[in-house]
């Protein structure tokens, strides 16, 4: 049996943040791949803690090309949504080329839609409602593409996973364990039947204890506070002048009109890409 070549692009999801392993992170993707075959599996992961869709394409895509994986995982698309830069036509037409890149070197194609981070947050609505717009504008086109390139799709932005709160860590946006877990099994779940996870599923209970309350609270205090300057300088000023905008709707009655508009953004967007290239002899 030959080494199974599984290769992770992503963001810090998928890099493992939220599942401590010694110094650094295990995450879904590792936990995954012990299961993939019963024998050799050799696992790189290239995922970086706030990549964007521009992060995968332009720097981990050719190292994964390099690499000539057998599966490849491509989670991301939440930083993307927490950009003042955000442009659902720009993420579509990365995305594309990601995964005709990979998926034209033979490469079997692992792919998720996300949580909405407002909702995890508890935002309010006004505030929330425009992320999630967005959210569902990138869960649309990573859906479209998905069935485009014959991804192994995980429909992770649903289910009751994410109103458990003993899957999340402290800051509501990065599964614990348990929920890395989780996504690892549903994904075992999805490759088993077509013969690409040999090994044993990874065991959904959690292998260490969770972090103490003291341990969270220390977090959210030092690295989590300084995520949220981070993001809050980037995003907060357009995200109140979406707010804003949001509200002025919900007065007029016209709040569907935001709805439709994005909605057209994606057909946009998705008509706009070149369509995959057939094989000669399937003309």
């Amino acid at each position: 049996m030959r080494t199974v070549r599984f290769v992770a692009l992503g963001d810090s999801l998928t890099e493992g943040v939220g599942d401590p392993a010694g110094d650094g992170w295990r995450g879904w993707a590792a936990l995954l791949a012990g299961g993939l075959a019963a024998k050799e599996v050799e696992f790189t992961n290239l995922a970086v803690s706030g990549a964007q869709t521009r992060d995968v394409l332009e720097r981990q895509t050719p190292v994964a090309l390099e690499l000539r994986p057998d599966i490849v995982a491509v989670v991301i698309g939440v930083n993307d949504t927490l950009r003042c830069t955000f442009d659902i036509h720009a993420v579509a037409e990365r995305l594309d080329r990601v995964y005709a890149a990979l998926t034209e070197q033979g490469a079997t194609l692992l792919t998720a839609c996300l949580p909405d981070p407002g909702a995890m947050w508890g935002l309010p609505g006004a505030l929330a409602r425009p992320l999630a717009r967005r959210g569902r504008a990138v869960n649309a086109v990573v859906h479209a593409l998905s069935e485009r390139y014959g991804a192994v799709h995980l429909h992770a932005s649903e289910g009751a996973w994410l109103t458990d709160r003993e899957m999340w860590s402290a800051d509501r946006l990065h599964p614990g364990e348990r929920g890395h877990r989780q996504l690892a099994v549903r994904f075992h779940a999805l490759l088993a039947p077509l013969g690409m996870a040999t090994g044993t599923a990874p065991s959904p209970e959690p292998e260490f204890p969770p972090p103490t309350k003291k341990a969270s609270l220390f977090w959210l205090a030092t690295a989590g506070t300084a995520w949220v300057i981070r993001r809050c300088r980037d995003l907060l000023p357009q995200l109140l002048r979406l707010a804003v905008d949001e509200m002025r709707h919900r007065r007029r009655g016209t709040s569907a009109r935001l709805d439709l508009s994005a909605s057209a953004a994606v057909s946009a967007a998705l008509a706009a890409l070149q369509p995959p290239e057939r094989p000669a002899d399937a003309a």
